[in-house]
């Protein structure tokens, strides 16, 4: 086994000076605005549709704890959510910046530890369903809650490969880079919250509560199901990072 070396590269920068060169006023945001590819941001917008639609981890926890636990407890997973999408969207503009490097097997790495507690959060899930708590509630992911939605949020390997992977591939949107990273962060968050809102709204109206129980094991079944895959996906990068 060799030493792993020069895998994450942290380089000297200015906060205010390279990373965010100038603050632009109001009338440069306008001309800004103007100089958008509307083709490129079309794109953006019908990828990340796509994205978000499709079940995953997020959807199965937030629709879950909606099933379980009601509106207040499952928007306050989404706002978990939303806030792990800015740390990811945070880490792929320092990618971008050359504040860091990121070697491909430590992202496997991220991934495999995130299946991991995915999995773990939906088998707690399943086994408190089968044994629920003085209240009534099952315990584990589908309790929700702000931090659970971070923690499942920013460990999310399908969150992580969009914005590691496919992110920079938008940042042509506009001519200007803050510009740029300020458009595609705030339609992201916009879209993510939302088809969150939505799949909350559709579970809480049209799922009849009697089958609350059998949805929420449904969806932390999902869930581990994900991780599941997740993890065999992930293993193979792990390991060529420990032997290389």
């Amino acid at each position: 086994m060799s030493l792993i070396h020069n895998e994450i590269q942290f380089n000297s920068f200015s906060l205010t000076a390279d990373f965010f060169p100038t603050l632009p006023t109001v009338s440069d945001v306008e001309g800004m605005m103007h100089t958008l590819n509307v083709a490129l941001l079309s794109a953006y917008m019908l990828a990340i549709l796509a994205l978000l639609v499709t079940p995953g981890p997020v959807v199965m926890l937030v629709t879950g704890t909606a099933a379980m636990s009601g509106y207040s407890r499952a928007f306050l997973t989404t706002l978990g959510t939303n806030l792990a999408s800015l740390v990811l969207i945070a880490v792929a503009v320092m990618m971008l910046s050359g504040v860091v490097t990121l070697n491909a097997g430590y992202l496997s790495a991220l991934g495999l530890a995130g299946s991991m507690f995915i999995g773990w959060g939906a088998a707690q899930t399943l086994w408190h369903i089968r044994q629920p708590t003085e209240r009534g509630q099952p315990e584990g992911a589908m309790a929700g809650g702000f931090r659970r939605g971070f923690v499942t949020g920013v460990a999310n390997p399908k969150d992580i490969l969009f914005f590691v992977s496919f992110f920079p591939q938008f940042i042509a949107v506009s001519p200007d880079f803050t510009t740029s990273i300020v458009t595609l962060s705030l339609i992201w968050i916009l879209f993510d919250f939302v088809v969150l809102t939505s799949y909350i709204v559709v579970v809480k109206r049209f799922l009849p509560v009697t089958h609350s129980r059998r949805f929420t094991a449904g969806s932390a079944l999902v869930l581990l199901l994900i991780a599941a895959a997740g993890i065999v996906w992930n293993f193979a990068g792990v390991k060529a990072l420990i032997f290389e």
